[in-house]
């Protein structure tokens, strides 16, 4: 996966964000192997919902899980695609044996 360090992205509070499979890390954060596998997952996710399905899934379940908690960061952590990364993330075999659309299990 390309990584791009810089100042700008991503937003304050996260070290990192992927962007069609590029990952964007802010200035000299430190990425644990958990922190890449995470973004490894996205970047399966991005690529099997063909990139620009993978945003506006991703933009109109943020806005309903929003509605739902009415919290953003509770909203953003309880999307399908970051339940799917974040319960998976310490799992550095994950993607081998990951099936196609797994995130559709992680939706409620």
């Amino acid at each position: 996966m390309k990584t791009v360090r810089n100042k700008y992205i991503p937003f304050a509070g996260y070290k990192a964000i992927n962007l069609f499979g590029i990952l964007f890390v802010k200035g000299n954060v430190k990425l644990s192997e958990t922190d890449i596998n995470h973004e490894a997952i996205h970047s399966a996710q991005i690529k099997e919902m063909l990139y620009i399905l993978f945003y506006i899934w991703y933009i109109i379940e943020w806005l309903i899980r929003l509605i739902q908690f009415r919290n953003s960061y509770m909203a953003y952590r309880n999307t399908s695609f970051e339940r799917e990364a974040y319960q998976n993330q310490e799992d550095l075999y994950y993607l081998k044996g990951r099936k196609f659309y797994s995130f559709l299990k992680y939706m409620r």
